[in-house]
């Protein structure tokens, strides 16, 4: 016991020694957060505009989970804690995605992750596509909206997202959002569907199934730029017009994005049984094509021979074959010089067809790699390409077929990113993206040039993007790339965000509104914790 109390005495001795003056001001002291303060804004009556991220779209839908995710929503709620009021959304029907017109889906539901990559909600929607909503609305996030939609009247008879919430048949996105009478405003990736479509369809305005780009509503060529710079002001003119405040955001470079970054320009892999073993086969055909760009060259008739040449190799991943639509149209020429050719009969009949072939054959070829070339990394390839590469072509498979060639040929001769080159729909060569790159400089240098002139909080969305598709974007105990379902930033469809990456949109909006109006959000650790919000949705959640 006596022990006991000597070593509690010494413990005691020993925490009073040190409790001396030059101890005590040594203990850090936890300084108290600020409090929250608007500083010159009123967020009393924020509004939203803008296109598919303002309205939360995301795995390739909007659903009420997205909306409710969608970074207006979430920056309401943190404008409520300092004035700000209600924020009304014209939610979906369902976290199904889609749209219905009776019993027939018209619009497809949402993706979701089946455990190999993104799979289609096995869902039927409920929304129907012709409901419209009573208002008044604060979300006047339209996806599919171009710079130029927003002041186009009755454009909800084109798009059925703004036509399910538009005030009347004739109205305009911008003059419905601007008779909320807004005092704060977010005016947000306005421009980015004006390359987008263009973008996606690989540089042609038609989308994957042949047909116009059902996101576009209009035209699926990119915006001019001087077009998008008169829009854009006359929509910051009507913002602003009764002293409102506001925020915009630059575009990014949208190539940076999973939907173009995800499928390699090399995936044809030797281990593979289905095209390992036909290599010889192929390296046969194209050295004989190859021999005729060789000739071509020394003629003089092109001077690109080696970049047209096909060659796969048995070791190493080979890139795909493309149709390049920038190179001279040499079908004639190949023709010709295979009908000229003494041996070339002879290897017609290799394949079991008969030496009078020969012209056919020869035309054949040159018809289909007259503008062909191997991808090389400077290509980038849409994300649907994936499910398209190394596929019979049903269409060349019958065109074949019906100008005498047997099956199995005619199969040999059809496969997409082999024999088949892949069509342009597919791949983004680099004189596409260089049009979608100047174009987005220059809706940018307007973006930047009105948010200055007056007064405006800019968010820098571009160089977030770039960040996040190079080195990532630290945010809590996690990264945030472009990587497509491990990234967390990109959602399922590889060019919306996830919840998550809309938070991080929010806390950039936030930083830039304390930045240009004083107030506190970021000092006041009132900014949101991306790690709060989901990367993905359960297939359930219905």
């Amino acid at each position: 016991m006596n022990t006991k109390y000597i070593w509690l005495l010494v413990i005691l001795l020993g925490f009073s020694a040190c409790n001396t003056e030059e101890d005590v001001d040594r203990i850090e002291t936890i300084e108290p957060l600020p409090a929250l303060t608007a500083g010159s804004a009123d967020f009393s009556n924020y509004v939203a505009v803008g296109a598919s991220f303002s309205a939360g779209y995301t795995d390739n839908a909007l659903f009420i989970a997205g909306q409710t995710n969608s970074f207006p929503n979430m920056l309401s709620q943190e404008f409520a804690l300092v004035g700000g009021g209600s924020f009304t959304q014209p939610l979906m029907n369902d976290n199904i995605g889609g749209f219905v017109m009776g019993a027939n889906v018209v619009v497809n539901p949402r993706l979701y992750f089946n455990g190999s990559g993104p799979a289609l909600l096995p869902a039927t929607p409920t929304t129907q596509i012709t409901d419209v909503l009573s208002g008044p609305f604060n979300n006047y996030g339209i996806p599919g909206l171009k710079s130029f939609h927003l002041g186009v009247a009755g454009y909800g008879t084109l798009n059925p997202y703004f036509g399910r919430m538009a005030s009347s048949a004739g109205a305009t996105v911008l003059g419905d959002a601007v008779s909320q009478n807004p005092t704060f405003f977010t005016l947000s990736e306005i421009g980015g569907n004006d390359v987008l479509a263009y973008a996606t369809s690989g540089g042609t305005g038609i989308d994957q199934t042949g047909n116009v780009d059902p996101t576009t509503y209009g035209s699926s060529d990119i915006t001019d730029p001087n077009v998008f710079a008169a829009s854009f002001s006359a929509s910051v003119d009507a913002l602003t017009a009764n002293g409102a405040k506001g925020v915009v955001a630059n575009v990014p470079y949208i190539t940076g994005l999973a939907h173009f970054t995800t499928v390699p320009y090399n995936p044809l892999d030797p281990s593979n049984p289905s095209f390992g073993p036909l290599i010889p086969t192929l390296n046969g055909v194209f050295g004989q094509l190859n021999q005729v760009y060789a000739y071509l060259q020394s003629v003089n008739a092109i001077d690109n021979a080696e970049e047209r040449s096909i060659v796969f190799s048995t070791t190493e991943a080979s890139a795909v074959v493309i149709k390049d639509e920038t190179l001279t149209d040499i079908s004639a020429q190949i023709a010709g010089v295979l009908t000229a050719s003494p041996t070339f009969p002879a290897f017609v009949q290799s394949f079991g067809l008969p030496a009078a072939a020969a012209p056919l054959v020869a035309n054949l070829l040159g018809n289909i790699y007259g503008q062909t070339r191997q991808a090389t990394s400077e290509d980038l390839f849409v994300l649907p390409s994936s499910s398209i590469i190394g596929t019979v072509n049903t269409t060349t498979f019958t065109n074949l077929q019906s100008l005498g060639l047997p099956a199995d040929l005619a199969g040999q001769f059809s496969v997409e990113g082999v024999t088949n080159p892949l069509e342009d729909k597919w791949v983004l060569i680099p004189s596409e993206q260089l049009a979608i790159k100047n174009a987005t400089d220059a809706y940018n240098t307007t973006i930047e040039a009105v948010a200055a002139n007056k007064g405006l909080a800019l968010v820098d969305f571009k160089g977030i993007l770039q960040q996040a598709s190079t080195v990532g974007i630290p945010s809590g105990n996690f990264i945030l790339t472009t990587s497509l379902v491990t990234g967390g930033l990109s959602s399922l469809d590889g060019v919306h965000l996830t919840a998550r990456g809309y938070a991080l949109m929010a806390n950039e909006m936030l930083k830039a509104i304390d930045a240009t109006y004083g107030s506190n959000f970021e000092a006041s650790g009132n900014l949101l914790d991306a790690g709060n919000y989901p990367t993905n949705y359960p297939p359930t959640l219905q």
